[in-house]
C-alpha cells in the first residue's frame, strides 16, 4: 500500500490507525512499488521501471544485443495476414502483456504496443519481428524515466494527433494525445477511433474531442 498526501499529520494518523487494526510494517519513503521505481531530487520525482524492464529481457531470452533507434519503422504497417503463424504464441502474448504494463512510464512505446495487442489472438512471424524491434529499442533506452518537476507551473496543456485511416484492415484512424501539467507529462494514450472517418478533418475533430474529454476528466 502507498499512502501519500500533503498533510503529514493526517498521513501519520492514518498509519497509526492501520497499525492498530492490522499487522503492517512502515517501509519509509516510497522507493519501489509493483515494478515502479521512484527517486527523489531537488528537481522533483523520477519514476521508472528499469528493473521491471530487465526482467522482461530475461523472460524474452534474447541473445541479440543490438539496439534500435525507434520502436517501430516509419510508415510500417502490420497486417493479420502477413508472415507465417507462430507455432507457439505463448511467448508473444506474455511479452506484449508485459509491455502493456511498461507503458505506465514509457509513453514512447504506447502506439506500437497498441498495434501489437491487436494480434495476440493469432500472432505471426511479422508481428514477432516487430515485437523484437521494440525490445531492441528498449534495450538502448532502458534508463529513461518520467520526471515530475517540483518547480513547474500549474498550467494544463494538451497535444493530440491522428493517423487518418492508418489501419489497412478496417480503415479506422488512431488517435494519440499527451497532457502536461506544467512541465510534467501526466496522461497519454494511443487508441483506435471507434468509427471510420471519411476525411482528415473528421478524424482530427475526433482526436480533439477525445483529448478534451480526458482533460475535463483530469
Amino acid at each position: 500500500m502507498v499512502i501519500t498526501g500533503d498533510d503529514v499529520d493526517t498521513v501519520l494518523s492514518l498509519k497509526q490507525r492501520l497499525h492498530t487494526e492490522f499487522q503492517m510494517k512502515d517501509l519509509g519513503p516510497l522507493r519501489y512499488f509493483l515494478g515502479l521505481e521512484v527517486a527523489y531530487s531537488r528537481r522533483g520525482y523520477l519514476v521508472s521501471q528499469q528493473k521491471y524492464l530487465s526482467d522482461i529481457f530475461r523472460r524474452a531470452d534474447i541473445t541479440d544485443l543490438r539496439t534500435a533507434s525507434t520502436p517501430i519503422e516509419l510508415h510500417h504497417r502490420l497486417s493479420s495476414s502477413d508472415g507465417e503463424p507462430l507455432p507457439d504464441p505463448t511467448r508473444y502474448r506474455a511479452l506484449v502483456g508485459a509491455l502493456v504494463y511498461l507503458t505506465i512510464t514509457r509513453p514512447d512505446i504506447a502506439y506500437v504496443v497498441r498495434v501489437l495487442i491487436q494480434f495476440v489472438s493469432a500472432p505471426r512471424s511479422t508481428h514477432y519481428a516487430a515485437l523484437l524491434r521494440v525490445l531492441r529499442y528498449l534495450r538502448g533506452t532502458i534508463s529513461r524515466s518520467l520526471l515530475f518537476s517540483a518547480t513547474s507551473s500549474l498550467e494544463l496543456r494538451a497535444y493530440c494527433d491522428v493517423d487518418w485511416a492508418g489501419d489497412a484492415s478496417d480503415r479506422r484512424s488512431t488517435t494519440g494525445f499527451c497532457i502536461f501539467f506544467g512541465d510534467s507529462l501526466i496522461s497519454w494514450k494511443s487508441k483506435k477511433q471507434s468509427t471510420v472517418a471519411f476525411s482528415t478533418t473528421e478524424a482530427e475533430y475526433g482526436a480533439m474531442s477525445s483529448t478534451a474529454k480526458e482533460v475535463l476528466w483530469l
